[in-house]
């Protein structure tokens, strides 16, 4: 699923959208932190069944009580496109409550 990378004004633009999220490089990148560590796994089984469905999968790292989760598009460069726009929009959606 190849996409054209985004200029960096898009990605400016684009990365007002999208509550929470911060660039660290050529990624997308939002840390949450949960009460409980379980809490954080059952968050990441959230966001890994959203992004199993829409085709575009972060990397996560799971800490005690944090989870950072971070997009990249890898078949194109490992730079930001909108697929890693989307996915992290769809992670929003999750709503699940985290104490961020």
């Amino acid at each position: 699923m190849t996409s054209v990378p985004f200029s960096e004004s898009e990605i400016a633009a684009r990365l007002n959208t999208i509550p929470g999220w911060t660039r660290a490089g050529m990624t997308l990148t939002r840390a949450y932190q949960f009460d409980h560590y379980l809490a954080g796994i059952a968050f990441v089984a959230a966001v890994g069944t959203v992004c199993e469905g829409i085709g575009h999968h972060p990397d996560i790292f799971i800490g005690w009580r944090r989870v950072v989760v971070t997009f990249t598009t890898h078949d194109s460069g490992n730079r930001l496109t909108e697929h890693d726009f989307s996915a992290a929009e769809a992670v929003n959606r999750i709503g699940y409550p985290v104490k961020n």
